[in-house]
């Protein structure tokens, strides 16, 4: 597992070392003392331990940054700041701890975030195999944004690419299955790259927006409360 700390405290990053590496040894942890620098050398961790209030950079924004480049990185704030809590829930947080740590409540959010970074590292490696009459291809599940009906075909969006295919929405529905939410007879959505929704209209952080039904509304939101509750997105 690849863990990295960025604080601007030597002390606390140490700290925080020697608590990764007594529960999960054969880790690999890394530690920034600037948040500058962690952002310049855009390594991908499978956890990050991350200080908010840090001399040269808000550890929001390093967030921020970080969710904008697509990082599905577990991201456990560390802090002393109770006030940024619920700003935590915009960047996808795991968990939110308030400094000075506790070694019992540590260890448990760590052991949590171990199995999720798991699980999305087993996610990552998940390909979907689709063949048309001109070519075959791959697709990763994570890497699907939404899918759109057009008529007896749909257009597959990706982070890099659209793909077409012919293939129905009950079966994309039926294929993609958990994390997937059919929000629009004409939509299937993500719900991993949710930025908010309204009403009407769900906005995925990339700034593509896709339809959601009115009548849909309220399951909607309860899936995808209950999908954020599994994903482990817990900000206390």
């Amino acid at each position: 597992m690849n863990i990295g700390i960025c604080d601007d405290e030597k002390e606390i990053c140490l700290q925080i070392k020697k608590l990764i590496l007594a529960m999960a040894p054969e880790s690999h942890v890394s530690f920034y003392c600037s948040g500058k620098q962690f952002l310049a050398e855009r390594q991908r961790f499978d956890i990050l331990f991350l200080d908010i209030q840090m001399s040269d950079i808000n550890g929001m924004e390093i967030a921020r940054t970080m969710r904008e480049r697509k990082a599905d990185t577990v991201l456990i704030f560390v802090t002393a700041l109770k006030e940024y809590v619920f700003e935590a829930f915009d960047v996808s947080a795991f968990h939110y701890l308030l400094k000075p740590l506790a070694k019992d409540k540590f260890n448990s959010v760590f052991q949590e975030a171990l199995k999720e970074a798991g699980k999305r590292v087993r996610s990552r490696e998940e390909s979907l195999f689709f063949q048309t009459k001109s070519r075959s291809f791959t697709l990763l599940k994570n890497e699907i944004l939404y899918v759109e009906n057009c008529r007896r075909k749909v257009d597959i969006h990706t982070l890099h690419q659209t793909e077409t295919i012919y293939a129905t929405m009950a079966h994309m529905e039926e294929l993609l299955g958990d994390g997937f939410y059919r929000c629009h007879r004409g939509y299937l959505v993500n719900m991993a790259y949710i930025a908010q929704y309204s009403a009407d209209i769900i906005l995925l952080h990339n700034g593509e927006t896709v339809y959601l039904s009115k009548e849909k509304y309220n399951d909607f939101v309860t899936a995808y409360m209950n999908y954020l509750k599994q994903e482990g997105v817990s900000c206390v």
